[in-house]
């Protein structure tokens, strides 16, 4: 699963993603949690537009209630079929979570649990594939929210996520050229676009256990352990 990531400038996301309208608003972040507020590229109206929902998917019928399990990451495996995901698979509510780099949690052979930061090589700014959902309270304001999309992973993370609930997975990080196809093209064109980021393009690193706690925020979360 893929738990913590980090955010550029607004302005180099908005470039990235080739917005037609601005929506959303939010600071950098070394630090990105579940239930934060977060960054998400839809298309409506036309055009690509960001803006804020809730990462950690809250069901359509839940009346704005957050589950009481996890929603942070959907399994390719069951998009069709999961109770929470099929019905925003089916309607097409696919969406896009840029993001700069992102964090996994690995136990070596003593047994010690330690964070790794990982990026691309060829993309400064990236997106992940998401799925969002609408939910309304009873006497309160509608509700937008996400999941991240998770896919088997790689060489490389299935050597470094080692550990929690789904082990050897890694995020769904899409390629530019597939964010058309993923965000309004055909189910089976969407699909397609899930795949398994490429190891040699990606580069990962020791970091500090601090990004365990996600009241620290600054930028040395993302430097190699021992160079702070």
């Amino acid at each position: 699963m893929c738990g913590r990531y980090i955010l550029a400038q607004e302005a180099k996301l908005s470039r990235a993603m080739q917005l037609g309208r601005i929506r959303w608003h939010f600071e950098m972040s070394y630090n990105v949690a579940p239930t934060q507020a977060v960054p998400v590229v839809r298309f409506a109206h036309g055009e690509r537009e960001g803006v804020m929902m809730r990462w950690g998917l809250i069901p359509f019928v839940a009346q704005g209630v957050p589950p009481r399990y996890s929603t942070i990451n959907a399994t390719i495996e069951r998009l069709e079929t999961g109770a929470i995901w099929r019905g925003p698979w089916k309607r097409g509510q696919r969406c896009i979570m840029p993001a700069a780099g992102f964090y996994e949690w690995h136990v070596n052979d003593a047994g010690q649990k330690h964070p790794y930061f990982i990026h691309l090589a060829d993309q400064e700014v990236f997106g992940f594939a998401a799925l969002w959902e609408r939910s309304f309270p009873p006497a309160a304001p509608m509700i937008e929210s996400c999941t991240l999309i998770t896919v088997p992973g790689n060489d490389l993370l299935r050597e470094i996520h080692n550990t929690g609930a789904h082990p050897h997975r890694m995020p769904a990080i899409l390629a530019p050229a597939d964010y058309d196809a993923w965000l309004h093209g055909a189910e089976a064109d969407a699909k397609a676009a899930l795949r398994q980021y490429p190891s040699d393009v990606m580069t990962a690193h020791q970091v500090s256990t601090r990004v365990n706690s996600a009241a620290n925020n600054d930028p040395e979360l993302i430097q190699p352990l021992g160079t702070g």
